[in-house]
């Protein structure tokens, strides 16, 4: 079992930042595909970002602005949001997966969600 700890959203102007944090504990953190999705209420969660052994990757609406990041050593993961936009608004997850293709279509763990509000 993983357990995922979000912290970090809250409530920005549009053009602002905030930087999400995803405390992991459980299994070997170094082992798994780390990840962050994103829902707004009568949608779909949303791919964001991800990070793994193979590099990281993002959704095109928020390439440039956001950066995912991770410490092995802390076991946590970031998502560094810069140039928010309103429609950035969402309860933003943490996941985690053993293999970057699991993340993407189906992570095996999931943190509780933080809301991020953007303002126009």
């Amino acid at each position: 079992q993983v357990q995922l700890v979000e912290s970090g959203g809250g409530l920005v102007q549009a053009g602002g930042s905030l930087r999400l944090t995803c405390a992991a504990s459980g299994r070997t953190f170094s082992n798994y595909a780390m990840g962050w999705f994103r829902q707004v209420p009568g949608k779909e969660r949303e791919f964001v970002a991800a990070i793994s052994w193979s590099g990281d990757t993002y959704v095109d609406s928020v390439k440039g602005r956001f950066t995912v990041s991770r410490d092995n050593a802390k076991n946590t993961v970031y998502l560094q949001m810069n140039s928010l936009k309103p429609e950035d608004t969402a309860i933003y997850y943490c996941a985690a997966a053993t293999s970057p293709l699991t993340l993407k279509i189906g992570p095996e763990y999931w943190g509780q969600g933080t809301q991020v509000t953007v303002s126009s």
